[in-house]
């Protein structure tokens, strides 16, 4: 082959911030069909102890027959993970916006997730570092029927190329999304769920108004296996990959350390029944591989139900090390008791 024939070798990777724009739609990522196999793994890893994952025959018996009910956690990773085609050269995920579960999936059901770029701003430039913005995307994440299972909102940080064209626009939109419009927090959930028959068939505590202002301080858990998580929800982001992607080596996947969150607070709250949604989450400081993670849940309401209740649930996870924490998580997010 002569000199004049060859080509320059493709870059396998993502966008930068410099090269996207607001409405651009990214809905390349395989379909996910999530398998018991798939589910022990990601078990392995975080340790929720939700009842309804664990236990096929209790799924059955208050969720209706048609396979058991996948850990929405699980759910969550793989949207996060299916969602990455936009985001592999992220530097941090900021925020999580609305996350709300229209559908509970099963072992069997799939994901699609389509991802949406709905605001775009540049952040000021710091010497010595390379420019960055922030991007604001819509996940819409649908099963095999085309049934909506999860929607939310991100807020991503980008470096911009390494050759960006100095006439390009400098956005300074919004980011922070709009309260959707909808029916009451899970609904449709709710009335899919045998409430009674879970209370009956689960021993220790169940919902209590006075469950509202409890404090728990949750035992500890270390981060172990970060790129597996990572690599089984499709997550492509190269920060989580790549030990030359900081000057400090890889960062953990956020969703590894609010699935830690949750394994802790189901500790505390051994009977939720499944989450609903975020209201909120914030990542407050990177996380990495074989850091020691605590958690503080408060429960900030407990709105009762004709049956059961609504705990609404706020965890500030912090990295304990030496005599030192730092607060690493802020997320508020509510669960179904029966």
């Amino acid at each position: 082959m002569s000199e004049d024939t060859v080509r320059s070798p493709v870059l396998v990777g993502g966008p930068y911030f410099d090269e996207l724009s607001v409405g651009h739609v990214f809905d390349t990522a395989p379909t996910v069909t999530f398998t018991d196999g798939m589910a022990a793994v990601h078990q392995s890893i975080l340790g929720i102890r939700l009842r309804l994952p664990l236990d096929a025959g209790l799924s059955r018996r208050v969720a209706g027959h048609g396979g058991t009910l996948v850990n929405p956690a699980l759910v969550c990773d793989v949207a996060i993970g299916q969602s990455t085609t936009a985001t592999h050269h992220v530097k941090a995920n900021l925020f999580y916006r609305g996350l709300r579960f229209h559908t509970l999936p099963r072992i069997g059901d799939s994901l699609t997730t389509v991802t949406t770029v709905t605001g775009l701003r540049e952040n000021s430039p710091k010497p010595g570092r390379r420019s960055t913005g922030l991007a604001a995307l819509h996940m819409k994440s649908t099963d095999q029927r085309g049934r909506t299972v999860l929607d939310f909102h991100r807020c991503a940080m980008l470096p911009i190329g390494d050759d960006p064209d100095e006439g390009r626009v400098r956005h300074d939109d919004t980011l922070e999304p709009t309260a959707p419009a909808g029916t009451k927090e899970g609904d449709a959930i709710v009335g899919g769920l045998d409430l009674p028959t879970f209370r009956t068939g689960a021993k220790g505590p169940h919902f209590s108004p006075e469950l509202a202002g409890v404090t728990f301080e949750c035992s500890a858990d270390v981060v172990t296996s970060a790129p597996e998580l990572a690599r089984l929800s499709l997550n492509t982001a190269a920060t989580h990959h790549d030990q030359r992607s900081g000057p400090l080596g890889r960062l953990v996947y956020g969703g590894h350390t609010i699935g830690l969150a949750l394994a802790q607070a189901t500790r505390a709250l051994p009977n939720i029944v499944t989450v609903l949604g975020w209201e909120s989450c914030d990542h407050l400081a990177p996380v990495r591989e074989n850091d020691t993670l605590t958690s503080t849940v408060f429960v900030e309401r407990a709105e009762p139900l004709s049956e059961g209740g609504i705990l609404h649930l706020r965890s500030v996870v912090h990295s304990v090390g030496d005599g030192d924490s730092t607060d690493v998580l802020d997320w508020r997010f509510s669960a179904l008791m029966a």
